[in-house]
């Protein structure tokens, strides 16, 4: 658990498996540290970590494997469920993964006997984005390359279905309204779906393809951000279906983008793994250039931390993390 002023990363965690998704949990688990679950090509591992810029008496970073969950397979995104909590007695984790049979797994754990999971059958093709209902975590949505955007139910019966007109890329719950879903289309469209009429109520255009990732800001829901092509594209969605703001900013094409919890203007995209490395970017819509600019060794996945500015990327049986300024 070492701080790497080479490249900027402000720390570098060891792992158990090479890393393809990282995630932090977005919810308030009951306990002064974070979870962070990572996931490998047969195990997700669930761990707490803690900082030095939340606690003066942690030197780094202190980070501390939980359970490691055998998968026996790729695992290709990772959604924590609000229920997960660490004050309970006895405690509960619970996340879901999709991997590359098509099939969503879901996780419940008490980190003693109780381990169990159930698979979730349906979609035909690569599944892209998963994420659980913010406030009760009854329901898992998720999108596909089966042109399908899937609402479940715990038990994993099928509770909404909404037929997309290309692959489904990234799927967001709005974290107040439980009835509004986004989805986010490799054919550069975002629309946003009412659970109740099942029916669209909004989209988005981006005008340039391929869309690969979109996300709703945590800190302001008029804003959706997104990476098509090799640029970054915002929108306030009260004032046009077209993108307020867009920078190309990754020479070969962006991958993923990602807003920070904690404050409205910071984000971060990542470029397509090259030969040798990945380009994290950290942007604040204040700043023409980017604020922090990281490399990573075959980096995959990134994510924020609750409260920190602060995110982290995998690689190769590793996790780096930058921390920025707010």
């Amino acid at each position: 658990m070492k701080q790497d002023p080479t490249r900027n990363i402000a720390y570098t965690v060891d792992c158990e498996d090479y890393v393809h998704v990282v995630k932090f949990s977005p919810f308030d688990s009951g306990n002064a540290c974070s979870l962070i679950a990572y996931g490998g090509n047969n195990c997700v591992v669930v761990a707490t970590c803690r900082f030095q810029e939340e606690d003066a008496e942690v030197e780094g970073i202190q980070f501390k494997t939980l359970r490691t969950f055998h998968h026996g397979i790729r695992v290709d995104a990772i959604a924590w469920s609000p229920e997960t909590r660490l004050d309970a007695l006895p405690p509960q984790i619970r996340f879901c993964t999709a991997a590359s049979d098509r099939k969503i797994r879901l996780f419940t754990s008490d980190l003693q006997d109780k381990n169990e999971f159930k698979t979730f059958d349906g979609h035909s093709d690569y599944i892209n984005d998963l994420v659980f209902a913010p406030k009760d975590g009854q329901e898992v949505a998720s999108v596909s390359d089966d042109h399908t955007c899937r609402v479940w139910d715990l038990e994993g019966n099928e509770k909404a279905h909404f037929v997309l007109r290309s692959p489904g890329m990234s799927v967001c719950w709005h974290p107040e309204e439980a009835f509004k879903l986004m989805v986010a289309e490799k054919n550069g469209t975002i629309r946003f779906y009412d659970l109740i009429t099942q029916q669209a109520i909004l989209s988005l255009e981006c005008e340039q393809t391929p869309l690969m990732s979109a996300d709703w800001c945590f800190k302001n829901t008029l804003k959706i951000g997104a990476v098509a092509g090799s640029d970054w594209l915002i929108w306030d969605i009260t004032r046009s279906s077209y993108p307020q703001d867009k920078r190309p900013v990754h020479v070969d094409r962006a991958r993923l983008f990602r807003w920070s919890r904690v404050n409205e203007n910071l984000f971060a995209t990542t470029g397509y793994p090259g030969k040798t490395t990945s380009q994290l970017l950290v942007h604040h819509l204040g700043h023409a250039q980017p604020i922090l600019t990281g490399t990573a060794a075959v980096g995959s996945g990134l994510t924020w931390h609750r409260t920190l500015p602060l995110c982290a990327v995998g690689g190769d049986h590793k996790i780096f993390f930058w921390v920025t300024e707010m």
